[in-house]
């Protein structure tokens, strides 16, 4: 699988570089990485970019190259194909990846609450799973939802046969509840949220609430990297953890500040990547891991998570959950 050349940036502590890093002499002896988004820049991303506009990652003795991805799924493949040392992804793709022979764990959850959402409008009647009874509701095929939600729907005592589900290209999943062409929408709703604020506010029935566990976005990595590189994948993951705790210690204006300054070749907006930024904050901690360090991934977290994948035969019964995450790199 061949990486987007296109969409390949390299940042240094100036900001974008095009080509190379300044100061070639130094990159030379930082250990080099290659580290794709899951997406291309939206406001989850904000932090990493403050991190590299504050020349973070150079500190730590890394030459990073970032590059955007097309999706967890993408990053994910791309990552167990060898042609990215790690990634931004959802981890629940993840621990399916796993199942099919892709040796990948994660490194670090930054977003350890689950994010899955149904959005419908504010002024909606629709509140609770089971008022989805009669509706239409966007999803695409590849969408982090579709393990979930047969027992999504059984929280409402509902079936599929109740609702209709519209598979939609990913491009298309908000514009066509936009258009009012379907009543609700499967997305992530720290995501979705602000992007619909101006056009359609909406509220989530989120899946949390209805006794979904998935784990979302974190650090992926080949096992053989993690043993390979230790040293610098724990460097990138505590880099990422500051730039996490600095962002939401009163500093969000200033990453996504950095988001647009670093990444011109995008059109951008600021309210949206606020919002998304923002919003993500009451999702980086479960009951588990609250008050523990973020990234940090709590044992019975997974647990939960991998017992309702095997329940919807996405993954086999034997698994452990220490098969799918390790701490140590950030804990050593």
């Amino acid at each position: 699988m061949d990486l987007n050349r296109r969409k390949v940036v390299q940042w240094g502590a100036a900001g974008l570089v095009g080509a190379a890093f300044p100061a070639p002499a130094l990159a030379q002896s930082r250990e080099k990485l290659r580290f794709l988004f899951d997406f291309s820049p939206w406001g989850y991303h904000a932090a990493t970019h403050l991190a590299a506009q504050k020349g973070w990652f150079n500190d730590a003795g890394l030459d990073v190259e970032f590059l955007d991805g097309r999706g967890s799924a993408y990053s994910i493949q791309v990552t167990a194909s060898g042609q990215a040392d790690i990634a931004s992804a959802q981890l629940g793709p993840m621990a399916i990846a796993r199942e099919n022979k892709l040796p990948l764990t994660s490194i670090a959850g930054w977003v350890r609450k689950t994010d899955l959402a149904v959005l419908v409008p504010a002024d909606s009647p629709i509140s609770t799973v089971a008022d989805l009874k009669g509706k239409k509701i966007s999803c695409f095929s590849s969408s982090p939802w579709l393990p979930y939600i047969d027992p999504f729907l059984r929280a409402g005592k509902l079936s599929r046969d109740d609702v209709s589900i519209t598979m939609v290209a990913p491009d298309a999943l908000v514009s066509v509840y936009v258009a009012g062409t379907v009543d609700a929408v499967m997305t992530t709703a720290p995501f979705g949220l602000p992007l619909l604020t101006a056009s359609k506010p909406s509220k989530p029935i989120l899946a949390a609430d209805y006794g979904i566990a998935f784990p979302s976005y974190g650090l992926v990595a080949l096992e053989e990297t993690v043993k390979n590189k230790a040293s610098a994948l724990s460097a990138f993951a505590k880099v990422q953890q500051k730039a996490w705790i600095y962002t939401y210690d009163g500093h969000t204006d200033e990453a996504v500040d950095a988001i647009i300054a670093m990444r011109p070749d995008v059109r951008l907006n600021r309210a949206n990547l606020k919002g998304q930024l923002e919003a993500y904050r009451a999702f980086f901690d479960s009951k588990r891991t609250a008050g523990r360090p973020y990234g940090l991934q709590a044992k019975e977290d997974w647990d939960d998570a991998l017992t309702l994948m095997e329940a919807a035969k996405v993954v086999k019964p034997g698994w452990k959950a220490e098969q799918y995450f390790t701490n140590a790199l950030l804990e050593g």
